[in-house]
């Protein structure tokens, strides 16, 4: 199983959106500073995620939301949260 995710930094509250196989294991890496790309911006929380079958799912998932449409789509499902 594959999982889009998002995390939302504590720092400056911004959003992360990624692809993972395992999301303990990831979000862990990003805690850590293991990640180059969110490693100034920690901690953070997971504050969603979708689950699919396939890595290809998941990615076309990730795709979408970082578009501008589906971070619209994006946005009014986190508010729903």
């Amino acid at each position: 199983m594959f999982f889009f995710y998002v995390l939302k930094s504590l720092q400056d509250g911004k959003l992360y959106k990624g692809v993972t196989e395992n999301l303990e294991k990831r979000l862990q890496a990003h805690n850590s500073g293991k990640v180059s790309s969110t490693r100034n911006r920690r901690p953070f929380a997971l504050i969603y995620t979708e689950n699919f079958g396939t890595r290809a799912e998941a990615l076309k998932k990730e795709k979408y939301y970082k578009s501008y449409s589906g971070g619209v789509r994006l946005k009014k499902i986190l508010e729903s949260l």
